[in-house]
């Protein structure tokens, strides 16, 4: 038996009245979604454990199989692994976005937020802000990493695990009363503006029209992790495509193979067809058991609130992964089971995560069901089946 996970990041919703009253998930044009939840299971799962916030971070550890209340040590730490770094325990990591804020004669505590991903700047173009950056404030206690597109890391040398606000939960909010504590995290956000506002860079890209990326913003604070190994715990060598530094760092921790797609950047048009090709092959060629492919694309939509392309991701979702990977699979006479889930919400109305429970399907090719349920957020609340602690949903999905 192979096992894959399809993994639409933000993908679940709320009813949205532009849609008539249906969730991004109901109003897409999913037909290979449709054909399989009638042969499928389909549930709840709270993947957000309570008292925790609704972070990807939390939310995929618990899709993987860990419990977050005994694994989770921060975001950061997590991506660190990713991009290679080799965290003492002294250290402490912090996630270091590049934003948006707003381009104004207001001093820095009085700007607004505008937009957590800098236009979903490429990783190219943030590295070159990124450098300004490091040549003013890195020195032995403080040092930057590149990550991808507007996700970047600082490393604390001595540091301290103190509270951050994620930007993307306060987009459209004046910054003030969100910035650190700590006087020189703050100095250095305040000053990154000076530094990055009128970079050539930034002046480039604002007569292009788009959004400046003008301040570094720190948050995601985290100690040194340390996840059990994959295979030991499941007895299934496992494989992650991502293009997130998050997902590829737990992977790193779990001691999953990782499996880098040129052209896979976390947006809207990422390369859907290298993610589906590389997982097929995984499994059927490399003898791996389970593939986790994780899209970005329908969380990346819910943070900036446009419902047109969050369907649009979820319809590239359905077309672009789940049917060739399916085909594929079935045509190669794999016996097989696939799990579609969300991590969690990213409603279009509050453009940030959610704890709500979110739905998941597992369809296996041994056992057909015959059900007259769709895959969607509503259909899944009245099959019944609802799974209080997330992690365990591993279980359930391989039969352990």
């Amino acid at each position: 038996m192979k096992y894959v996970v399809v993994l639409g990041d933000g993908m679940a919703d709320r009813p949205i009245a532009e849609l008539g009253d249906k969730t991004p998930l109901l109003y897409a044009t999913t037909p290979m979604m449709d054909e399989l939840a009638k042969k499928s299971e389909i549930g709840l799962v709270h993947t957000i454990p309570e008292g925790m916030s609704p972070g990807s971070d939390t939310a995929n550890l618990a899709a993987l199989g860990y419990n977050p209340r005994q694994y989770y040590t921060g975001r950061s730490p997590l991506e660190a692994l990713s991009i290679g770094v080799d965290m003492k325990t002294t250290d402490i990591a912090l996630r270091c976005n590049i934003v948006t804020v707003s381009d104004d004669n207001l001093p820095y505590v009085e700007k607004t937020i505008i937009d957590h991903s800098s236009d979903e700047i490429s990783t190219e173009d943030a590295a070159v802000l990124l450098d300004a950056v490091k040549e003013v404030f890195e020195d032995e206690t403080y040092k930057f990493y590149v990550g991808t597109s507007y996700r970047h890391l600082l490393i604390w040398d001595k540091g301290e695990v103190v509270p951050l606000t994620p930007p993307h939960d306060i987009l459209t909010r004046v910054i003030g009363s969100y910035l650190p504590e700590d006087d020189k995290l703050r100095e250095m956000m305040e000053k990154s503006y000076e530094i990055l506002n009128n970079h050539p860079l930034n002046l480039k890209r604002a007569a292009e029209g788009k959004n400046k990326a003008n301040s570094v913003w720190f948050w995601g604070a985290g100690t040194r992790p340390a996840l059990s190994n994959f295979t030991e715990k499941t007895g299934l060598k496992g494989c992650m495509i991502s293009a997130v530094d998050l997902l590829k760092g737990i992977a790193v921790g779990a001691q999953m193979e990782v499996v880098e797609i040129p052209g896979a950047n976390g947006g809207l048009h990422t390369n859907y067809e290298g993610k589906a090709d590389a997982a097929v092959k995984a499994l059927l060629e490399d003898d791996c058991d389970y593939v986790y492919i994780h899209v970005e694309a329908p969380d990346e939509m819910g943070h900036q609130g446009n419902v047109n392309n969050k369907v649009q991701a979820i319809e590239y979702l359905d077309s672009r992964i789940i049917k060739p990977v399916y085909e594929a699979l079935t045509k190669a006479g794999c016996d097989f089971r696939m799990l579609v889930m969300p991590d969690h919400p990213t409603p279009i109305e509050c453009r940030t995560h959610t704890c709500d429970p979110v739905p998941f399907m597992i369809y296996d090719s041994t056992d057909i069901k015959d059900t007259s349920y769709l895959y969607n957020e509503f259909d899944a609340e009245k099959t019944g089946i609802d799974i209080s602690e997330g992690y365990q949903l591993i279980n359930r999905f391989i039969q352990k």
